[in-house]
Protein backbone atom coordinates (compact mmCIF):
# COMPACT_ATOMS: atom_id res chain seq x y z
CA UNK A 1 0.00 0.00 0.00
CA UNK A 2 1.08 3.57 -0.58
CA UNK A 3 2.27 5.61 2.38
CA UNK A 4 2.92 9.34 2.54
CA UNK A 5 5.93 10.45 4.55
CA UNK A 6 6.48 14.01 5.58
CA UNK A 7 10.03 15.23 5.00
CA UNK A 8 9.81 18.95 5.57
CA UNK A 9 9.29 20.97 8.78
CA UNK A 10 6.71 23.60 9.43
CA UNK A 11 9.09 26.39 10.42
CA UNK A 12 9.11 30.00 9.23
CA UNK A 13 11.30 31.09 6.37
CA UNK A 14 12.55 34.54 5.58
CA UNK A 15 9.99 37.30 5.91
CA UNK A 16 7.97 35.32 8.36
CA UNK A 17 6.37 33.10 5.69
CA UNK A 18 5.48 29.54 6.52
CA UNK A 19 7.46 26.87 4.68
CA UNK A 20 5.31 24.24 2.92
CA UNK A 21 5.76 20.70 4.08
CA UNK A 22 7.20 18.32 1.48
CA UNK A 23 5.79 14.81 1.27
CA UNK A 24 7.25 11.69 -0.43
CA UNK A 25 5.21 8.70 -1.55
CA UNK A 26 6.37 5.17 -0.69
CA UNK A 27 4.67 2.30 -2.56
CA UNK A 28 4.74 -1.13 -0.93
CA UNK A 29 5.16 -3.67 -3.79
CA UNK A 30 4.79 -6.77 -1.62
CA UNK A 31 1.10 -7.38 -2.52
CA UNK A 32 1.93 -7.01 -6.24
CA UNK A 33 4.71 -9.58 -5.99
CA UNK A 34 2.40 -12.00 -4.19
CA UNK A 35 -0.25 -11.52 -6.88
CA UNK A 36 2.29 -12.10 -9.65
CA UNK A 37 3.40 -15.40 -8.10
CA UNK A 38 -0.23 -16.50 -7.63
CA UNK A 39 -1.00 -15.80 -11.30
CA UNK A 40 2.17 -17.56 -12.42
CA UNK A 41 1.29 -20.63 -10.34
CA UNK A 42 -2.26 -20.62 -11.72
CA UNK A 43 -1.16 -20.51 -15.36
CA UNK A 44 1.48 -23.21 -14.87
CA UNK A 45 -0.98 -25.59 -13.23
CA UNK A 46 -3.81 -24.99 -15.69
CA UNK A 47 -1.85 -24.89 -18.94
CA UNK A 48 -1.10 -27.96 -21.06
CA UNK A 49 2.32 -28.47 -22.52
CA UNK A 50 2.53 -29.19 -26.23
CA UNK A 51 3.49 -32.74 -27.05
CA UNK A 52 6.39 -33.30 -29.45
CA UNK A 53 5.29 -34.47 -32.87
CA UNK A 54 7.07 -37.71 -33.60
CA UNK A 55 6.59 -40.59 -35.96
CA UNK A 56 5.26 -43.72 -34.34
CA UNK A 57 7.34 -46.74 -35.31
CA UNK A 58 6.60 -50.25 -34.09
CA UNK A 59 9.43 -52.75 -34.03
CA UNK A 60 8.83 -56.48 -33.63
CA UNK A 61 9.93 -58.03 -30.39
CA UNK A 62 13.33 -59.66 -30.65
CA UNK A 63 13.68 -63.32 -29.83
CA UNK A 64 15.62 -64.24 -26.71
CA UNK A 65 18.26 -66.96 -26.41
CA UNK A 66 15.66 -69.69 -25.82
CA UNK A 67 13.52 -68.82 -28.81
CA UNK A 68 16.05 -67.41 -31.28
CA UNK A 69 15.92 -70.58 -33.38
CA UNK A 70 12.16 -70.31 -33.77
CA UNK A 71 10.72 -68.68 -36.86
CA UNK A 72 8.89 -65.39 -36.56
CA UNK A 73 5.13 -65.68 -37.12
CA UNK A 74 4.11 -65.17 -40.74
CA UNK A 75 1.61 -62.55 -41.80
CA UNK A 76 -0.84 -64.58 -43.86
CA UNK A 77 -2.84 -61.70 -45.30
CA UNK A 78 -0.60 -58.72 -44.61
CA UNK A 79 1.44 -56.57 -46.94
CA UNK A 80 5.24 -56.50 -46.97
CA UNK A 81 7.02 -53.44 -48.38
CA UNK A 82 10.56 -53.84 -49.66
CA UNK A 83 12.57 -50.61 -49.90
CA UNK A 84 15.67 -50.69 -52.05
CA UNK A 85 18.05 -48.35 -53.87
CA UNK A 86 17.20 -45.76 -56.54
CA UNK A 87 13.93 -44.97 -54.72
CA UNK A 88 12.46 -48.29 -55.79
CA UNK A 89 9.85 -50.07 -53.74
CA UNK A 90 8.18 -53.46 -54.11
CA UNK A 91 5.38 -55.12 -52.23
CA UNK A 92 3.78 -58.52 -51.94
CA UNK A 93 0.83 -59.83 -50.02
CA UNK A 94 0.76 -62.86 -47.75
CA UNK A 95 3.62 -65.09 -46.67
CA UNK A 96 6.90 -65.26 -48.55
CA UNK A 97 7.34 -68.16 -50.97
CA UNK A 98 9.68 -68.91 -53.89
CA UNK A 99 6.71 -68.30 -56.18
CA UNK A 100 5.84 -64.93 -54.58
CA UNK A 101 5.36 -62.16 -57.13
CA UNK A 102 6.84 -58.79 -56.26
CA UNK A 103 4.84 -55.83 -57.54
CA UNK A 104 6.86 -52.66 -58.24
CA UNK A 105 5.32 -49.35 -57.18
CA UNK A 106 6.52 -45.82 -56.43
CA UNK A 107 6.00 -43.27 -53.66
CA UNK A 108 3.36 -41.25 -55.50
CA UNK A 109 -0.36 -40.86 -54.83
CA UNK A 110 -1.16 -43.48 -57.46
CA UNK A 111 1.51 -45.83 -56.19
CA UNK A 112 2.07 -46.65 -52.54
CA UNK A 113 -0.84 -44.55 -51.30
CA UNK A 114 -3.35 -46.26 -53.57
CA UNK A 115 -2.15 -49.69 -52.43
CA UNK A 116 -2.50 -48.72 -48.75
CA UNK A 117 -5.90 -47.07 -49.24
CA UNK A 118 -7.29 -50.13 -51.00
CA UNK A 119 -5.83 -52.39 -48.34
CA UNK A 120 -7.18 -50.29 -45.47
CA UNK A 121 -10.53 -49.38 -47.08
CA UNK A 122 -12.77 -50.91 -44.38
CA UNK A 123 -11.07 -49.03 -41.57
CA UNK A 124 -11.08 -45.75 -43.50
CA UNK A 125 -14.85 -46.00 -43.99
CA UNK A 126 -15.35 -46.44 -40.23
CA UNK A 127 -13.05 -43.53 -39.41
CA UNK A 128 -14.80 -41.26 -41.93
CA UNK A 129 -18.16 -42.09 -40.34
CA UNK A 130 -16.77 -41.18 -36.90
CA UNK A 131 -15.34 -37.93 -38.30
CA UNK A 132 -18.73 -36.95 -39.74
CA UNK A 133 -20.33 -37.45 -36.34
CA UNK A 134 -17.49 -35.50 -34.74
CA UNK A 135 -18.12 -32.54 -37.06
CA UNK A 136 -21.77 -32.38 -36.01
CA UNK A 137 -20.99 -32.14 -32.30
CA UNK A 138 -21.12 -28.97 -30.28
CA UNK A 139 -17.64 -27.71 -29.41
CA UNK A 140 -18.60 -27.62 -25.74
CA UNK A 141 -19.73 -31.25 -25.70
CA UNK A 142 -16.41 -32.65 -24.49
CA UNK A 143 -17.97 -35.85 -23.16
CA UNK A 144 -19.28 -36.82 -26.61
CA UNK A 145 -15.93 -35.97 -28.22
CA UNK A 146 -14.12 -38.11 -25.68
CA UNK A 147 -16.46 -40.98 -26.44
CA UNK A 148 -15.78 -40.70 -30.18
CA UNK A 149 -12.01 -40.56 -29.54
CA UNK A 150 -12.30 -43.81 -27.61
CA UNK A 151 -14.27 -45.26 -30.52
CA UNK A 152 -11.43 -44.32 -32.89
CA UNK A 153 -8.91 -46.09 -30.65
CA UNK A 154 -11.16 -49.15 -30.57
CA UNK A 155 -11.35 -49.23 -34.37
CA UNK A 156 -7.57 -48.93 -34.65
CA UNK A 157 -6.95 -51.69 -32.11
CA UNK A 158 -9.37 -54.07 -33.82
CA UNK A 159 -7.76 -53.52 -37.22
CA UNK A 160 -6.44 -56.69 -38.84
CA UNK A 161 -4.50 -54.87 -41.56
CA UNK A 162 -0.78 -55.35 -40.91
CA UNK A 163 2.08 -53.92 -42.94
CA UNK A 164 5.71 -55.05 -42.66
CA UNK A 165 8.53 -52.77 -43.82
CA UNK A 166 11.91 -54.14 -44.85
CA UNK A 167 14.85 -52.40 -46.48
CA UNK A 168 18.26 -53.21 -47.83
CA UNK A 169 21.48 -51.19 -47.77
CA UNK A 170 20.40 -49.20 -50.83
CA UNK A 171 17.35 -47.60 -49.17
CA UNK A 172 17.63 -44.13 -47.66
CA UNK A 173 16.19 -42.41 -44.60
CA UNK A 174 14.07 -40.33 -46.98
CA UNK A 175 12.46 -43.52 -48.30
CA UNK A 176 11.54 -44.60 -44.78
CA UNK A 177 10.13 -41.17 -43.90
CA UNK A 178 8.01 -41.18 -47.06
CA UNK A 179 6.59 -44.57 -46.10
CA UNK A 180 5.80 -43.39 -42.56
CA UNK A 181 4.03 -40.33 -43.98
CA UNK A 182 1.86 -42.56 -46.15
CA UNK A 183 0.99 -44.69 -43.12
CA UNK A 184 -0.25 -41.60 -41.30
CA UNK A 185 -2.24 -40.37 -44.31
CA UNK A 186 -3.89 -43.72 -44.95
CA UNK A 187 -4.48 -44.42 -41.22
CA UNK A 188 -2.54 -47.67 -41.12
CA UNK A 189 -2.80 -48.63 -37.45
CA UNK A 190 -0.45 -51.60 -37.30
CA UNK A 191 2.89 -51.54 -39.07
CA UNK A 192 6.22 -53.06 -38.18
CA UNK A 193 9.72 -52.12 -39.29
CA UNK A 194 11.92 -55.23 -39.48
CA UNK A 195 15.37 -54.10 -38.36
CA UNK A 196 16.99 -57.31 -39.61
CA UNK A 197 16.29 -56.19 -43.18
CA UNK A 198 15.26 -58.34 -46.11
CA UNK A 199 15.45 -62.11 -46.27
CA UNK A 200 17.73 -63.72 -48.86
CA UNK A 201 14.73 -64.91 -50.87
CA UNK A 202 13.36 -61.37 -51.02
CA UNK A 203 16.69 -60.05 -52.32
CA UNK A 204 16.77 -62.79 -54.94
CA UNK A 205 13.27 -61.92 -56.09
CA UNK A 206 14.27 -58.26 -56.42
CA UNK A 207 17.27 -59.26 -58.57
CA UNK A 208 14.92 -61.19 -60.85
CA UNK A 209 12.80 -58.07 -61.20
CA UNK A 210 15.86 -56.15 -62.40
CA UNK A 211 16.59 -58.57 -65.24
Amino acid sequence: MAQIQETGGGGHGKGGKKRAKKSSTHVDMTPMVDLAFLLLTFFVLTSTFSKPKVLRMIFPEKLDEKTKDQKAPEVKDGITLLLTGDDKIYYYRGSLKPTTELIPIDYTRNGLRKVLVDYNADMLVKLQDIQKRMNKLDEKDTAAKRKLDEEVLGVQKSSKQIVLVKNDEGATYRNMIDVMDEFMITQIAKYYVIDEGMAKLEKDLIKKQGK
